[in-house]
């Protein structure tokens, strides 16, 4: 199983990054996928999850923000993010499974809200 991330960066406050995480060696379309962010200080968070059947869930926090999203064919889960905020700012991982942060992770993509 691998799981590699990419898109992150340094944004300023209200802008967007697309996070992608690359997924292989299992069969992706039949799992459900999730993002997690680690923040210093807070550990890790679940921010949103997509299943097998494309329904999504989201933390409260960012509800109307990021949008989970996946494309089978390439066997890759997304994840876009707008309105970005200081307390956005974060190591963003994928893991496989629905709920909470632990799974089978990626080594993740640093998320950096800033001027």
């Amino acid at each position: 199983v691998r799981l590699v991330e990419s898109g992150g960066g340094l944004v300023q406050p209200g802008g967007s990054l697309r996070l992608s995480c690359a997924a292989s060696g299992f069969p992706f379309s039949t799992y459900d996928m999730k993002w997690v962010s680690e923040a210093p200080g807070k550990g890790a968070e679940w921010v949103a999850s997509i299943d097998a059947g494309n329904s999504t869930y989201y933390r409260d926090s960012v509800k109307g923000r990021f949008t989970i999203s996946r494309d089978n064919a390439k066997n890759t889960v997304y994840l876009q993010m707008n309105s970005l905020r200081s307390e956005d700012t974060a190591l963003y991982y994928c893991a496989i499974g629905l709920i909470g942060s632990s799974g089978t992770r990626g080594q993740g993509t640093q998320v950096t809200v800033g001027s």
